[in-house]
Formats: structure tokens, sequence, C-alpha cells
């Protein structure tokens, strides 16, 4: 069934959304990746993902509402209606609520909440036509927990969670299933700044810091490599997963176990 479907991974010029990318390419779908890269570089990962026939690339800034509603357009015209949507995309500010400027705040914001739910909002309608479609949102552990100089993003993440139960509870009988994956830290470059941080605090290397950092939350000490993620996102888009709807679902190491 999925060798017919078409799937939007937004921020999937690295990291987990490069995974899931490359992992329903793998799996026989039409691939639209996005990010923020020149159309140039990136047509050029399109290309090593897969055919220009079954993988494309789009530009868009989803900090900019008028570009997130685009990207769906944009989508259509490229493979036809997006049966697969992945929310992805995200950015990561950390700082003292005291010291959080609205400026941050906002992008915040734009990015991990608004632009999902201006996606979303864009293609449900092809998908109840259809009788069938998937809404996979990457939230975060975050979006189930707290930690400290993190509010925009919990805020982001933890709404995410909120409105994707919502989405469910409006299509819970038109074929079409919204989730969240909550990951725990994993191998990508969102985490970089704060690795670097615990680096310098122990004054050790840069694995010294991965292991600060996951010491302080996530049980098995382990970076999560992005595949784990991408394939959870491969089992909620298939036929056995069609009872699933409106969950959050962490992969994290055991961190929410605590």
């Amino acid at each position: 069934m999925l060798k017919t479907r078409v799937a939007l991974i937004t921020g999937s010029t690295q990291g987990i959304g490069l995974a899931v990318a490359r992992k329903l390419a793998a799996a026989g779908l039409r691939v639209i990746i996005h990010g923020i890269e020149s159309v140039s570089d990136g047509e050029r990962l399109a290309g090593e993902i897969g055919d220009k026939r079954f993988v494309g690339y789009i530009r868009a800034d989803l900090s900019n509402s008028d570009e997130a509603l685009e990207l769906i357009e944009r989508a259509e015209k490229l493979f036809g209606g997006v049966d697969i949507l992945v929310n992805n995309a995200g950015i990561q500010h950390v700082a003292p609520i005291e010291e959080f400027t609205l400026a941050k705040w906002d992008k915040v914001l734009s990015i991990n909440l608004t632009a999902p739910f201006l996606l979303m909002k864009a293609c449900l309608g092809g998908m109840r036509a259809r009788g069938w479609g998937r809404i996979i949102n990457v939230a975060s552990v975050h979006g189930l927990i707290g930690s400290a100089n993190k509010s925009a993003y919990l805020a982001a993440k933890h709404g995410l969670v909120g409105l994707t139960k919502g989405v469910a509870l409006e299509m819970a009988t038109s074929g079409v299933t919204a989730n969240c994956i909550c990951p725990g830290f994993t191998d990508t470059p969102i985490l970089e700044a704060q690795i670097k941080a615990k680096a310098a605090a122990v004054g050790g290397s840069y694995q010294e810091g991965v292991q600060e950092l996951l010491r302080e939350k996530q049980p098995n000490m382990t970076l999560l490599p992005p595949a784990q993620i991408a394939a959870a996102v491969e089992f909620l888009c298939g036929d056995d997963a069609a009872g699933i709807t409106g969950i959050a679902m962490p992969i994290d190491g055991g961190w929410t176990a605590q």
C-alpha cells in the first residue's frame, strides 16, 4: 500500500528528517524532502536518496506562514496529493526565562508549532477526500515532561502533542491518523550547542560532553540513532498502524520511565 503514497517530510536535509526520508524512499514511496538549503543543494541531496521521478526537494522557510502554506501547494504540484505528512522541522533555544527574548520565543513557536498547524490544516482536506492519510508529528520527550531553560521548546512541543490529539479525534472516522513521536536525546545537529556547553563545563572532550548530557536524563546512556526514529515513523505510516491514533510515543532510552 505504501508504494502508492506521497510523503512530505519537513526539516529533512539532516538528522531525523533525513533518516525518515531515506527510510520511506527505500520502502517505495514518492518522497518530498524540505529544508532551507539552496535549491541546488537540496536537489543534489534528493538525488542521493533516489531518482528524481520519486524524490524531490522544496525549499521553504517555515517561520514564514505564507511559505509554510505554499509548501503543501508546491508538494501537490510536484507529486500530487500529500498522503503522509511528517512534521519534523524544529529549532531550539536554551536560556533562562528571564533572558528569553520575545524574538526567540516567536521563532521557536513559529517553526515548531505554528508551521505544523498550518501544514496539517492545508493537507487534511485532501486526505479526508481520499479516505486515507497519516500525520506524524515529531515532538520530543519535552512534549511530555519538562526541563529547565527551554521554555519556548516546552511550550511548542507540549502544544504539538495536544494539537495532535485534537486532530486525531477530528479525523477518527476518516481513515486519517495523527500521532506524535517523542524522541529523547538523538544524534542530530540540534544537540551540538548543548553538548559543547557540557564539554566546556567539565573541561572535557566532545564525547565527554555527550556523556554528561546523557547522564542527567537518558538511562541508556546512548544518543539514539535517527534510523530508529525513522523505523517508528515507517510503522505508523503502514496499514498495521491504522488503529493507532492520538498517541505520543516516547523513544527515549528510558527517560520517561524515571
